[in-house]
């Protein structure tokens, strides 16, 4: 039996520190595909190593730069990754051997993503185990959400394998709260479009439900330190989301876009 092919599909923008590693771990499959926001570093220069498709294109935000470089892949099944992940060797050889026998009635994998964030991995919180559907039959998915927040919708049966998809964000403090800033922009002015209203008890109440469902409920103080910040700066970001909410609706232009991205970022 002839193993399926897969195109690994990388979107990237602004990505030298983290491509090479994301690369290499997906040198694997059957072909690589990577397209570029106008990156203004080494990112297309360091891609262009390891495969000679890499595309220049807009941003169309999370969700259709997504859609964009699906189009492009050639291989019956699709393996999504962004440029500041991997694919862990242990869930290469999972997907391999899954493969090798063929995966019969699936139509889509998903696996546990774990961020490495201040030197060293999360266990715990929102932000473990974070189940990502990212290998699929390209027929049968596609991706949709809410800005800044995508994810791969499939008609079909999906099997959970146990390899980790690595996730190297913010690179500190400062760059976590910078993506904060900008996730907060993109997400209040997608309710704002929506035509959603500022409510009091969204500010005051969402902020604290998420640090106790993350710090408390999803024990994120098992990972110390690191689990107090992440919750933390998570309740911000919802608070910050529904403060921009309230600005855009009074009318102010320092903040209706401030934070709104032209490129892919971490995540």
């Amino acid at each position: 039996m002839t193993r399926p092919k897969i195109s690994a599909c990388i979107t990237a923008g602004n990505e030298e520190a983290n491509i090479r590693r994301c690369l290499e771990s997906v040198k694997w499959c059957d072909e690589i595909v990577v397209v570029d926001s106008y990156s203004t570093d080494r990112t297309a220069e360091i891609s262009q190593e390891y495969t000679d498709r890499v595309y220049q294109h807009e941003w169309l935000g999370y969700v259709g730069q997504k859609n964009f470089i699906r189009g492009l892949a050639r291989n019956p099944w699709i393996l999504f990754i962004d440029a500041d992940e991997e694919i862990s060797e242990e869930l290469r050889d999972e997907i391999l051997r899954e493969f090798e026998r063929g995966p019969g009635r699936y139509v889509g994998y998903r696996f546990p993503r774990r961020v490495f964030y201040l030197g060293r991995w999360i266990y715990h919180g929102e932000w473990y185990p974070d189940y990502k559907l990212r290998l699929f039959l390209k027929e049968k998915g596609e991706s949709r959400g809410q800005e800044p927040h995508d994810h791969v919708v499939v008609d079909g049966p999906v099997k959970t394998l146990k390899g980790h998809l690595n996730h190297y964000t913010y690179r500190d403090l400062a760059d976590h709260l910078r993506t904060m800033n900008r996730f907060s922009s993109i997400s209040a002015r997608e309710k704002y479009q929506r035509g959603a209203k500022f409510r009091w008890i969204d500010l005051l109440g969402r902020p604290l439900w998420r640090f106790v469902k993350g710090y408390i409920i999803r024990r994120g103080f098992m990972d110390g330190f690191h689990g107090f910040i992440i919750s933390s700066i998570t309740s911000f970001g919802v608070l910050m989301k529904y403060a921009k909410l309230w600005e855009l609706e009074h009318g102010s232009s320092g903040t209706s876009s401030s934070g709104l991205p032209g490129q892919a970022r971490s995540r």
